[in-house]
């Protein structure tokens, strides 16, 4: 089954898991929960699922999709590597503060990694790598027009961020309060740019 196309009952399942996944991780839902949530028994979701890993394997590629998809329609929509930064991290801080999607689930099940199979550790993976290099265009491209002032390497400073962003998600979850988000996520963003030149004296 192609990952991106199921069957409508099939989608139903897989957003239901992808909503437990960012709230409970990969080990703290089962099937029961998404038969309680979704009104179809456990037999239907393993018709649809055989197991567990491979509903949450087609559940990250889904995701991984999404984010492809999402992040070219901003290289083509936004020029300006700072606005295209700012859009990104604009887009996680509305997600958090309306509670559409409070955490990336790929974050969420990288602190599982080592207790997760390897077919959707291989997944989270693979997003991480997704975003470090989409970060690294963005940096590398802010730097060559003067934007930004690296510090260390594109690929480290875009790690750094990466980080930055999801280590915000967690404090805005800790202390309850998504503004926590963009105060982190702002800062981080403020050290990457350049110090402004002063106008030359007449």
């Amino acid at each position: 089954m192609d990952a991106t196309e199921l069957s409508p009952k099939a989608a139903e399942i897989a957003k239901c898991a992808e909503s437990l996944l960012a709230t409970k991780g990969y080990n703290g839902f089962s099937y029961a929960d998404i038969s309680e949530a979704v009104h179809i028994s456990k037999a239907s979701i393993h018709h649809h699922f055989p197991s567990k890993a491979e509903l949450v394997q087609t559940v990250l590629r889904r995701y991984r999709e999404q984010g492809r998809v999402g992040l070219a329609a901003l290289e083509k929509q936004v020029t300006d590597p700072l606005a295209r930064l700012q859009a990104y991290t604009g887009y996680w801080a509305a997600c958090i503060r309306d509670g559409t999607s409070a955490f990336c689930i790929c974050a969420m099940l990288g602190s599982e990694l080592s207790a997760i199979p390897e077919s959707v550790a291989d997944e989270v993976r693979g997003h991480f790598l997704d975003l470090a290099a989409w970060l690294t265009n963005v940096l590398e491209q802010g730097a060559a027009k003067g934007i930004f002032l690296l510090r260390t390497a594109p690929e480290s400073e875009a790690m750094a961020l990466m980080a930055t962003v999801h280590g915000g998600m967690l404090a805005a979850r800790v202390y309850g309060d998504s503004e926590v988000f963009a105060t982190v996520v702002q800062q981080s963003v403020k050290q990457l740019l350049a110090p402004l030149t002063p106008a030359p004296q007449r």
